[in-house]
């Protein structure tokens, strides 16, 4: 008789959609670090807090030197640029003037063979310095480019040495000052609290109807639905379905709570 009631019990929790899960953070996520450098702080005393703010400062000033040159040296490259395309229009109209000389006395037989060859001289001379200065603008213009793309990392790199938080609970954090940190070492864990889930794993029989089902949570019925349902089995629970029920936020996390769906 004991035996054919611990089999109805058995029976009971098989079949009834109960579930027992904790209440987790809407998203925890492990920063890891986009750039090699020392630590030169690390907030270790903000862990297990809310955190709006720098947690972390990875070595930038070589960085910070380095852009500095180069948004120089990036002005003074505009500025050559301008003077050589301020006389680019003068070198041209020059240029066009001893074309035009030369093709007027070319065929005269009156000019000399000597004054024909100097003034052709001119005119090749005149065009070598318009061209050389076209040239000069274009190769200014590719530097102008490389510097304005070297800036644009320079400032990307710095930005992601300084690694900050906006509202996120720092559950810990990896590193301390003066250690030397490479890509993709783990930084710190934090997760986004402003929201909770419940993340149950459903049959096919309990997916059944389920958008008209109600959830009842340690035995209260609730509003609640189901904000997203895995169309493909879970590779951990065979033939379960991952499904996430999202929250308001509470006081405190990790707490089990009981689950049904009628």
């Amino acid at each position: 008789m004991k035996k054919i009631f611990y089999i109805a019990i058995l029976f009971n929790l098989l079949f009834a959609d109960v579930h027992y899960a904790k209440i987790e953070p809407y998203q925890t996520v492990i920063i890891k670090s986009e750039v090699s450098g020392r630590v030169t702080m690390a907030k270790k005393e903000l862990e297990g807090s809310v955190v709006t703010g720098q947690i972390v400062q990875i070595d930038d000033k070589l960085n910070k030197i380095d852009l500095q040159h180069s948004i120089e040296s990036l002005k003074l490259i505009k500025k050559m640029i301008k003077l050589n395309q301020e006389m680019l229009p003068w070198l041209k109209s020059n240029m066009e003037k001893k074309e035009l000389l030369y093709k007027n006395v070319v065929n005269l037989s009156s000019t000399s063979v000597n004054q024909k060859n100097s003034i052709y001289s001119a005119f090749v001379s005149s065009k070598t310095q318009y061209n050389g200065t076209l040239e000069k603008i274009l190769n200014l213009k590719e530097q102008k480019i490389n510097l304005e793309q070297k800036i644009t990392l320079l400032k990307d790199t710095i930005s992601k040495k300084n690694i900050a938080l906006d509202k996120k609970y720092l559950y810990n954090l990896n590193v301390q000052k003066g250690e030397f940190v490479n890509i993709g070492l783990p930084i710190a864990t934090i997760s986004d609290i402003s929201r909770a889930k419940i993340v149950l794993y459903l049959n096919e029989d309990e997916l059944k109807n389920i958008n008209s089902k109600k959830i009842y949570i340690n035995g209260k019925e609730t509003d609640l639905k189901f904000s997203k349902i895995w169309k493909i089995a879970d590779k951990k629970y065979i033939s379960s379905y991952r499904a996430e029920i999202i929250i308001k936020p509470e006081e405190r996390f990790s707490k089990l709570v009981k689950v049904e769906i009628k």
